[in-house]
């Protein structure tokens, strides 16, 4: 069976409630043996760490403060992550900006932003950035904190090419590529056949996001073939080829060590 990773769930969702171990082995019937689990904020960063520490080698904590959380406590809630630095988090995510519905806390999510670039640069770790409606915002604070070396991936892209070619001026960058990529008329296939496979990341944004024909159904870790199998159709190759070059991105940007054949 071939071996994906889906580098972006949230399997302690309360859309998973009662279900959450029940996901890690779906998730590996469908050849996704590894799932990194985005956090969000403090009122559920305990449940996904316990729900990680019951799946070692399966599940990996990212730890992050989601830019719809933040709020004028952000500085409280950042100084609540060094609790769980050392708790085996392979990124600093989901962190970004989102104005799509306000932008009242625009300035306070930049601030965050710039302390949370901080925070991975010191542990030297990648970031799993958030990105809507803000596109302009974040590359400024990113050119900003440029000497901080910064490495990661825009989660949930559905961006262009030449978006994606601006990022990677920044150094070491992916893209990760979900179901949006299988939507009808989407214009996301376009970037995909123009960005290298070697900068492509799988994820499925679980429960959200769910891959068509399976709209409408909550998403989950086991449709991460369907993305992959996409991805092969636009760019012409094997389903092998995206399974194997895409885990090794995974592996290779958060540090995840290959399984064992």
């Amino acid at each position: 069976m071939l071996d994906f990773i889906d580098t972006h769930a949230h399997f302690y969702d309360e859309a998973f409630a009662g279900e959450e171990d029940l996901m890690v082995s779906k998730a590996a019937d469908a050849g996704v043996n590894r799932v990194l689990q985005a956090d969000v904020d403090s009122r559920e960063r305990d449940a996904m760490f316990s729900l990680c520490e019951r799946h070692p080698g399966r599940l990996f904590p990212m730890l992050g403060l989601y830019p719809g959380s933040v709020d004028d406590r952000w500085e409280e809630e950042l100084a609540a992550l060094e609790a769980y630095t050392g708790r085996g988090i392979v990124a600093i995510g989901e962190i970004g900006l989102d104005y799509h519905y306000s932008k009242d806390t625009a300035a306070l999510q930049k601030l965050a932003l710039r302390a949370q670039f901080q925070l991975a640069s010191r542990l030297d770790l990648p970031v799993n950035i958030h990105l809507r409606d803000a596109t302009e915002d974040f590359f400024a604070v990113l050119q900003e904190c440029r000497h901080l070396g910064l490495r990661g991936n825009l989660h949930a892209f559905s961006g262009s090419k030449e978006t994606f070619q601006r990022i990677s001026r920044y150094g070491d960058w992916s893209v990760g590529i979900g179901g949006v990529v299988t939507f009808k008329n989407a214009s996301l296939p376009q970037a995909v056949a123009a960005i290298p496979l070697e900068h492509i990341l799988l994820e499925t944004d679980a429960p959200y996001l769910t891959p068509a024909p399976y709209r409408g159904r909550r998403n989950d870790s086991s449709y991460i073939p369907v993305i992959a199998a996409k991805i092969a159709e636009i760019k012409g190759i094997s389903l092998e080829e995206v399974a194997a070059v895409t885990t090794a991105n995974a592996e290779r940007l958060f540090h995840l060590q290959p399984i064992s054949s």
